[in-house]
């Protein structure tokens, strides 16, 4: 029964929703706020769980500590090691997984309403008393430093970081989540700890269900689930100041091809003229192959396999980026058909025909995503942190048809900025 079930579970991933997703927001007992989406047909849950602050929250000197800890978290809790831990872990067809990002830290549970009070209580070691024990601490430092050393030699991961420090100087956002070579080597257990205190913690917590359990079942599951976390961590940083120039930076390194990262200021989520800008960006450059760029760099002169541009709202800063990668001999000119398509939209705008193909491509997209108990759950906990109340499932499309040609037109004008537009290409570009 369990290996069908397990089975189930998997299957479950794929199933589109076919019905509207109908939210229920409350409160437990011990205050914490729950986004909960019952669904019986399939014996399984996903529990999301998001901490805000992330990687932005390592203490200074100690960059790429909290992506360590992450790592960690599953290498053993309470009285299990690391190979203890896994293997009850497997024998319940459980999924656990734990990650960081900026503004981040998220963990994923999924389980089966058979044995749910037992993936539960194992989920719940993990949060509350994971063992950091030093040869699993070593393992994964061996892990995170081979990684690091990896992308030192990668070129889009040279150029994403330099971009990232041109961009954002000393906050957290202008150096790699992961650390350094020396800073990862230089973490002690006490620093892990550290880390684990100041970011798994009750008041920046963000929970969304939806499965196989009742508002009254969840409830108590919950408040037992994260009692014993701290109340409070580590203070939030400041939000950055993004800085474009409006300059090209190259930095040298021998390879085929040269990739450049390009920016500029963004639009908030909770702008007014949010959604109009998301579909300027969809004509511009998120649109895939019918995107301007798409046709202009790669469809008409060849320039490219691909170049894109999409907006980015983190908690502390908005922009709006791209990337592009050609051959040395032709970035150049792929550059400067970038910079005059990103004018040419600021001041002709966007055709009838463009704004409506773009309307279908997200209206049409979107239900597309609701594609099971998982990747539900990390949509509604994804709203939550945006602010988004329970309805914008129901109302998201109806935003998105609401823009008028005369509104996007006027966010081409007053928020695409050319002058801003900034570069860091690594390679050997010739002509720059």
């Amino acid at each position: 029964m369990r290996a069908f079930l397990a089975a189930a579970f998997s299957l479950a991933l794929a199933i589109p929703a076919t019905a509207g997703v109908t939210i229920d927001e409350f409160k437990t007992d011990g205050g914490l706020t729950v986004w909960h989406v019952q669904e019986d047909s399939i014996p399984f849950v996903a529990l999301e769980l998001r901490f805000q602050g992330g990687a932005s929250l390592d203490a200074e000197g100690k960059r790429g500590a909290i992506n360590l800890m992450t790592g960690l978290i599953e290498e053993g809790a309470a009285e299990l090691d690391a190979r203890a831990f896994a293997k009850a872990r497997d024998g319940l067809a459980a999924s656990f997984s734990y990650a960081v990002y900026d503004d981040t830290l998220s963990v994923s549970a999924k389980f089966l309403t058979e044995n749910r009070d037992e993936a539960l209580e194992l989920l719940r070691q993990s949060l509350t008393s994971p063992r950091f024990d030093q040869d699993a601490i070593d393992r994964v430092r061996a892990q995170v430093i081979s990684g690091i050393r990896s992308d030192e030699k990668d070129p889009s991961s040279i150029a994403g970081q330099a971009f990232d420090a041109r961009v954002y100087g000393t906050h957290p956002y202008g150096t790699d989540r992961s650390g350094t070579v020396d800073s990862v080597t230089a973490l002690t257990r006490d620093d892990i700890l550290a880390a684990f205190q100041s970011t798994v913690v009750r008041d920046r917590l963000y929970i969304s269900v939806v499965g196989d359990i009742s508002r009254e079942e969840l409830a108590p599951v919950l408040d037992t689930l994260l009692a014993d976390l701290p109340e409070t961590g580590a203070p939030l940083p400041p939000a950055a100041t993004p800085a474009f120039d409006g300059e090209t930076v190259v930095i040298p390194f021998e390879t085929p091809q040269s990739v450049a990262m390009f920016g500029q200021s963004g639009v908030p989520f909770d702008h007014p003229d949010y959604f109009a800008a998301y579909l300027l960006n969809v004509v511009l450059g998120g649109g895939g192959f019918e995107s301007r760029l798409m046709q202009e760099v790669r469809e008409k002169r060849g320039l490219t396999y691909g170049v894109y541009s999409y907006l980015v709202d983190k908690d502390g800063a908005d922009v709006w980026l791209g990337s592009v990668q050609s051959a040395n001999n032709r970035i150049g000119e792929a550059m400067d058909v970038i910079k005059a398509e990103w004018a040419r939209m600021q001041s002709e705008g966007v055709t009838e025909t463009e704004l409506e193909d773009a309307k279908r491509y997200l209206t049409g997209a979107y239900p597309l995503r609701f594609d099971g108990n998982g990747p539900i759950a990390d949509i509604l906990v994804g709203m939550q942190m945006q602010g988004m109340g329970t309805d914008y499932i129901a109302t998201r499309n109806d935003r998105v048809n609401a823009v008028t040609l005369e509104q996007i037109n006027r966010v081409a004008r007053e928020f695409l900025r050319p002058e801003q537009l900034s570069f860091t290409v690594v390679g050997q570009p010739e002509g720059l």
